[in-house]
């Protein structure tokens, strides 16, 4: 399989994980009784598809950046894509599987509906791991950048 299959689906579940954020984080803000399952049902979507897209880009880095791509971005015009964008996606990056992790957890509370600190901790969580995803996305788009800067420089 092309090693484009595995970025490409890894971007693709990460959107995905991104969009479920923002369903059940707009579900949360008008919570009631008749959304409860959707945002539970959604919540597993988000760790799901966050889970799915770290398998799937872990693949793709120990199989096939670091022989390829990272080699590229460091001898290229960009070598801080790499230096910079990949090292803080690395380490940010478990930040936002343990939120997306922590989420269907957070709303199983049976008094999901009724306290307002609960409602608090699912819009923060879900709103966390949307922008999360989006940070981890440009940082994406960085290291795909400092991929195409290094082969134009060739």
């Amino acid at each position: 399989m092309p090693k484009e299959v595995f970025i490409l689906s890894h971007a693709v579940f990460g959107t995905i994980g991104a969009l479920a954020a923002v369903w059940v984080f707009v579900e949360a803000l008008n919570i009631h009784q008749e959304n409860v399952t959707r945002i539970k049902y959604m919540s597993l979507v988000v760790a799901l598809s966050v889970w799915l897209s770290y398998l799937v880009g872990g693949y793709f880095y120990v199989k096939f950046y670091g022989v390829t791509d990272k080699t590229i971005i460091l001898a290229g015009p960009w070598p801080w894509a790499h230096k910079f964008a990949m090292e803080v996606k690395e380490h940010v990056f478990f930040i936002l599987l343990v939120l997306a992790t922590y989420l269907p957890i957070a709303v199983r509370d049976p008094h999901l509906l009724g306290e307002k600190g609960n409602k608090s901790l699912v819009l923060t969580v879900s709103g966390l791991v949307m922008l999360l995803v989006m940070a981890m996305d440009g940082y994406g788009a960085l290291i795909i950048m400092g991929a195409k800067q290094g082969l134009l420089a060739r």
